[in-house]
């Protein structure tokens, strides 16, 4: 999947019809998605000063992207200053190489992961396993979509189109091919589930000699990096591995520790709807009696740089990962996160992975049209970040490169075959007498429901009236003479 959507998915349009037809998940989605926005509400009213903080991150990541190279620079000399070691990956080959090699260098051949979109991003766990190499992920939700042979379908919970019963089949099904075998008696109750994880996890944890992560901001200043999370997990795989290798994108660069102040409050009330997180790990370099003896920091452009060069499409870069606007999208609730095929789903998935990936694919030409431009997705981000802007500038982006390929598509001939027949009057009068009496011939009750061919793809969704018998054209000539 390296830089790339997931093998063999359609585009949006086919893969979210095929979605909408499984009434479990839009169940799941519709339970978790609801959740998340009632307790995202109820922590972001207690603040007083929400909006200031949301003008506070979008500043601070914008003057952060202006000054990039400069701030890259300061933290890799900060980093090495303190006993890291940076690499720099051009794209997710070049990552997944850095990362398979550092891994062969220390004799292992097992990891631990904590959460990563980057890592996902590049198909860092296909490459290793390809090197021989196993990578266990240790987050709850990424377990479960490991375990289940699944892709994720959301930024903060992967696994949230599957319910507590299908989790619980998940466990008792494959956790014995990857170690500890879930119990016997295992119910679906959350905590039984949680508890199973725990049991499965703890011997990797114990054993795994090297850690794999992403991070959450990466400090200049100090050649810091954070990563916040709610279970635990993170905090395992950094701090008992010899050797941490962390995998991140160039843009969760902040420039300064105080920067901090601002992200800690809006991230976990976006997110996870929690005033703060339940545990905030930071490390910088190695120390002599704690944590890794080795770290290595491999800093991933894939694209991002195209992406900076585009004064309109660069917003996209100020993303926090809070998965806010996903839970607020009223697609995305329909469909899910697999519809998109792409690690990034939901809005921020419809303008972040054309740009990194580039248009060049059917799924990523249609992710841009994958949304309603309702706005909520705007209104809810911490950042401000404009997404419905972005994706009406991504839309014309995929119009004038399907000119310049002369690919005609049905919408174009379309238009072509209104711009003949509406440059004639005779021509334009031909079309209404043909159109009132297929229309007559189709309709039921006054109403035109699901068409053949090309025009199935507006009226699959809405009925259209039956035309009128007499086209106004027709009527003005036959009651010009009684007028006057």
């Amino acid at each position: 999947m390296s830089d790339a959507a997931f093998l063999g998915m359609p585009s949006f349009p086919k893969a979210a019809r095929n979605a909408l037809a499984d009434t479990q998940l839009r169940r799941n989605l519709a339970h978790a998605t609801g959740t998340i926005r009632q307790k995202r509400a109820d922590v972001v009213g207690e603040l007083d000063d929400w909006e200031e903080l949301r003008e506070a991150g979008r500043a601070i990541k914008e003057r952060t992207l202006r000054h990039l190279d400069h701030y890259l620079l300061q933290l890799e000399e900060r980093v090495t200053a303190a006993g890291g070691q940076v690499h720099w990956a051009r794209d997710g080959e070049e990552a997944c190489r850095i990362v398979t090699e550092l891994v062969r260098a220390t004799g292992e051949r097992e990891v631990v992961k904590v959460k990563s979109m980057a890592t996902q991003e590049i198909g860092l766990n296909e490459a290793l396993a390809d090197a021989g190499i196993a990578a266990y992920e240790t987050d709850l939700a990424e377990l479960i979509v490991q375990l289940g042979e699944d892709h994720p379908s959301h930024i903060l919970v992967p696994a949230i189109h599957r319910n507590r019963a299908e989790i619980r089949e998940i466990f008792l099904r494959a956790m014995a091919e990857y170690g500890a075998a879930a119990p016997a008696d295992l119910g679906d109750d959350p905590r039984q589930l949680a508890e199973a994880a725990r049991q499965h996890l703890r011997d990797k944890f114990l054993r795994a000699k090297v850690g794999i992560s992403g991070a959450n901001f990466l400090v200049a200043d100090t050649g810091t990096a954070v990563v916040v999370e709610s279970e635990g997990n993170g905090r395992m795989c950094l701090t008992l591995p010899e050797t941490l290798i962390s995998v991140v994108g160039i843009e969760k660069t902040v420039p300064r520790w105080q920067d901090l102040e601002v992200f800690l409050q809006l991230l976990p009330r976006s997110s996870t709807g929690e005033r703060m997180n339940p545990y905030t790990s930071t490390w910088t370099g190695t120390a002599a009696d704690d944590g890794p003896r080795a770290f290595h920091l491999v800093l991933l452009d894939g694209g991002r740089t195209d992406t900076l060069a585009d004064p309109i499409g660069r917003q996209a870069l100020n993303c926090i990962r809070c998965s806010a606007c996903l839970n607020v999208c009223p697609v995305y609730e329909r469909v899910g996160g697999h519809a998109y095929g792409s690690v990034y789903p939901g809005p921020i998935g419809a303008i972040l992975g054309p740009q990194l990936r580039g248009t060049s694919s059917e799924v990523d030409r249609s992710l841009p049209f994958a949304s309603t431009l309702c706005g909520a997705c705007y209104d809810v981000c911490p950042v401000k970040i404009n997404i419905p802007e972005v994706l009406v500038h991504l839309r014309a982006r995929v119009v004038d490169e399907s000119r310049e390929r002369r690919m005609p598509t049905p919408e174009r001939l379309a238009m072509t075959a209104a711009r003949w027949v509406l440059s004639e009057p005779s021509r334009l009068g031909t079309a209404q007498r043909a159109t009132s009496a297929g229309g007559r011939l189709l309709g039921r009750r006054g109403r035109i429901g699901r068409l053949p061919g090309p025009l199935s793809a507006w009226t699959d969704a809405r009925d259209a009236p039956v035309p009128a018998e007499e086209s106004f054209r027709t009527w003005w000539r036959r009651t010009r003479d009684e007028r006057t």
